[in-house]
């Protein structure tokens, strides 16, 4: 592998998280140079002589292969993770070190799950950074990388596609430089306009960014100990509610909306389910939570069902209620959410409902087959026939994700942490979608699980972002020591 060409591609990637170390001190500044200044400049001087060495010693532009390019995404985003840390290392305040990690990698997946037991005590700029690492985690470390890439450059042709999951590339219907800017502009779009919206409906503008960076993320960093709870506010509610359901959607159909073409997003099958299944959660746990708590109004059960269901259906775990003490039957309609999850070409985690759609169809197909066991039946999306191979990709890949749920969960278990908290803390981790349940619920933390536990979630955070199998590729031995 071409170490050179590694390494400047990660420097660049740096310096996009230097950028915003030094738009964090800038707010700290602004609060009356509050007492994250110093650890962010600190840490942006830091990361941007790290950043700039290799860009130094390296001049010449190579072309890369499929190896080296994986290997850019995978160490792009674990050296974004490091470098995010030192803002949080270097204030101090409930921040060990690994507590540090566990904060940066759960920003930077957009996993949004905290160990911060007072976050309303932490100063504005590191608030700001910490729901930074969200908006650049989702777009993309790397994507914010081929923004500053020559144009013409083939590399930006084969990072792309390595960054964009498998399934959503087949609904961008563009050539990859436009891929990259329909993108960009749809992630710009929701973000100026869901703070532009919160700003009318009540909050602040300081946590209208904050909160907006969050949802269009996907994330759940919130600037409250209560999150959305904090500001009893059925205005702030529904707006987060419409960003949180447009940021799960394919990005590449929400441009299309943008152009006037309102139909290409009801055509798509996926988007179909994705919604409906939303639709359908929501009344369960809403007519489940009524039935169950006679202190809740109808208007109530509805409001903390629909609000529930979307943010753990689109992995952003902003919490307008504490579903944790809700009934059984609630919790395992939310812990399916928390493994189904939003659309690919989205910032969601999660196995993703593209999957989820396949493998429902794939399991109808196999019933008829045992009724007609010559018939030819394949898999259709939306009148096209899907390669047996892809079907046989998407069922592997959700045995692989249930698998490692699993096993982590045993881990986890092992360590002296309940079945509650062991599974659904996998589960939410994983699927990057933050709270679990128990004594990790929407309303609660992960300060109390021991430092191995952390470390284990962290690490489920980083496979469920990258996709599992990218980490796996990179980091096995043939990968590094073959010769192609």
């Amino acid at each position: 592998m071409n170490l050179k060409v590694i390494s400047k591609n990660i420097g660049i990637a740096l310096l996009l998280n230097a950028l915003f170390m030094y738009i964090s001190a800038f707010v700290s500044f602004l609060y009356d140079v509050d007492v994250s200044f110093t650890p962010l400049v600190l840490s942006a001087l830091i990361t941007t002589f790290v950043g700039v060495f290799p860009l130094i010693f390296v001049k010449q532009t190579y072309e890369i292969n499929i190896k080296e390019g994986f290997t850019i995404v995978v160490f792009s985003w674990i050296l974004s993770c490091l470098f995010g840390m030192l803002p949080y290392i270097l204030y101090g305040g409930e921040f060990t070190p690994v507590d540090a990690w566990f904060e940066s990698v759960s920003g930077y997946t957009t996993t949004g799950a905290t160990i911060l037991n007072d976050i309303e005590s932490v100063p504005k700029g590191l608030l700001f950074w910490r729901s930074s690492t969200h908006w650049l985690g989702g777009l993309g470390v790397v994507l914010f990388m081929l923004l500053v890439l020559p144009s013409v450059s083939t590399f930006r042709m084969k990072l792309t596609k390595m960054e964009i999951s498998s399934l959503s590339k087949e609904n961008y219907r563009f050539k990859t430089k436009e891929t990259i800017r329909v993108i960009s502009f749809v992630y710009l779009g929701l973000t100026v306009l869901e703070a532009i919206l919160l700003v009318i409906v009540g909050m602040d503008l300081f946590d209208a960014i904050n909160h907006s960076f969050s949802t269009v993320s996907t994330g759940g960093f919130s600037t409250r100990n209560l999150s959305i709870l904090s500001y009893d506010s059925l205005g702030v509610e529904v707006v987060v509610i419409i960003f949180m359901i447009l940021s799960g959607m394919h990005f590449g159909l929400l441009y299309t909306l943008v152009l006037g073409r309102v139909s290409d997003i009801f055509r798509s099958p996926i988007v179909k389910f994705y919604l409906i299944s939303l639709v359908i959660g929501s009344i369960l746990v809403s007519l489940n939570t009524k039935f169950n708590f006679s202190d809740y109004s109808w208007a109530e059960a509805f409001r903390y069902g629909v609000f529930q269901v979307v943010s753990i259906g689109t992995t952003t775990g902003f919490a307008n209620a504490d579903s944790s003490v809700w009934p059984p039957f609630s919790i395992l309609i939310l812990i399916y959410f928390s493994f189904q999850c939003a659309c690919s070409g989205s910032t969601t985690g999660g196995l993703k409902a593209d999957r989820v759609l396949i493998f429902f169809k794939s399991v109808r197909v196999q019933l008829k087959k045992q009724l007609h066991p010559n018939a030819v039946l394949p898999v259709k999306i939306r009148n096209t026939n899907l390669d047996r191979d892809i079907v046989y990709s998407v069922n592997l890949y959700i045995v692989i994700y249930v698998g490692l749920v699993l096993f982590c969960s045993l881990l986890l278990s092992s360590l002296g942490l309940s079945l509650t908290d062991s599974l659904s803390s996998s589960v939410a981790s994983l699927g990057n979608v933050g709270p679990g349940f128990g004594s990790v619920g929407s309303l609660s933390n992960y300060a109390h699980f021991p430092y191995l536990g952390k470390i284990i979630l962290s690490l489920q955070m980083l496979l469920g972002r990258l996709e599992i199998y990218s980490i796996l590729i990179v980091f096995s031995n043939k990968w590094f020591y073959s010769g192609h």
